[in-house]
């Protein structure tokens, strides 16, 4: 943030994005109506939205979307973890942070039961470590295209705290079923 005086903040300022690293005034001490809006505006801009395709080039890399890529360095994500969605057709991907919530479910059970035993298999035997290369580019290895079935285009969809990577015919018909479903039975969670 500007500071604009003693312990104040420029609340135009942080419109005008001199806000981008800091998340509050260290000076108002969060106080201000400038510190509030940016904490606000980071715990939305830090988190994976909306959806892009993008095609797969010659050597099998696709181009992850920049809005995904900041988030990454913003959560200062190097390497992914990578797993096959349990409810979708779907390489869902995040940080470590994922795997750490998956783990932390798995070390809750009984380390022998049969629950324990399944998520695990889905968790680390359905996972991989992966990294972004230097132009921000994802490699669509076969455990990517075997899962999800991309052929040439890969639909990058935000799901909050990670994204994932579909077909994109399968995620159009996928999120137009749901759509349909809220549509006729209602926005209800039951």
């Amino acid at each position: 943030l500007r500071l604009t005086g003693w312990g104040r903040c420029d609340t135009k300022a942080l419109h005008q994005r001199w806000f981008l690293r800091a998340v509050w005034c260290w000076i108002c001490r969060g106080g201000c109506t400038a510190s509030r809006l940016g904490e606000r505006l980071y715990r939305v801009m830090n988190r994976f939205l909306s959806n892009a395709t993008n095609r797969i080039d010659a050597k099998g890399r696709v181009s992850v979307p920049s809005a995904f890529r900041s988030v990454l360095a913003q959560r200062d994500i190097r390497e992914l973890y990578c797993f096959q969605d349990f409810m979708f057709p779907a390489i869902s991907v995040g940080g470590l942070d994922l795997l750490d919530r998956f783990e932390r479910q798995i070390a809750s059970e009984d380390a022998f039961s049969p629950r324990a035993n399944r998520m695990s298999l889905l968790i680390h035997g359905g996972g991989v470590f992966m990294k972004l290369d230097s132009e921000g580019r994802l490699p669509v290895t076969d455990f990517i295209r075997d899962y999800t079935g991309i052929t040439t285009d890969v639909t990058f969809v935000g799901r909050a705290d990670h994204f994932q990577l579909w077909a994109p015919q399968t995620f159009l018909a996928t999120q137009a079923a749901a759509r349909e479903e809220f549509r006729t039975r209602g926005l209800g969670l039951g």
